[in-house]
């Protein structure tokens, strides 16, 4: 079955605007925190294996190292859910990342009452 545009869950556009973005920017390199289907990184890691970086259930460290990766050239992509990815890192957010002032993309997915 296709999926018209306005039935595409937002994790699904949300996995598959990663994969585009890495097919026009070899810098793109994405981040998984052991939820990488949930979150639909899964295109990017089918894609492009060499850029996607398994960190395990770690989200502080996965911004910190999303954080260096932005330092040396790379567009980081973390996602995790929703629920992880701000108020888990957040000191890491702000010391690593907006200290700094790097571009890291933070995803989060299955916030509110849905899936989506």
């Amino acid at each position: 079955m296709r999926l018209k545009r306005s039935d595409v869950p937002t994790r699904i556009g949300f996995g598959q605007g990663v994969l585009a973005a890495a097919q026009k920017n070899s810098n793109v390199v994405a981040l998984g925190a052991d939820i990488t289907s949930s979150v639909s990184l899964d295109f990017f890691k089918a894609a492009f294996p060499d850029r996607f970086f398994s960190l395990g259930i770690a989200e502080q460290n996965c911004v910190g190292v999303a954080a260096g990766l932005a330092l040396s050239g790379k567009i980081p992509v973390f996602s995790t859910y929703g629920v992880f990815s701000a108020m888990r890192p957040a000191d890491q957010i702000r010391i690593s990342v907006c200290y700094n002032d790097v571009h890291v993309i933070i995803g989060g997915a299955h916030a509110g009452i849905s899936v989506g």
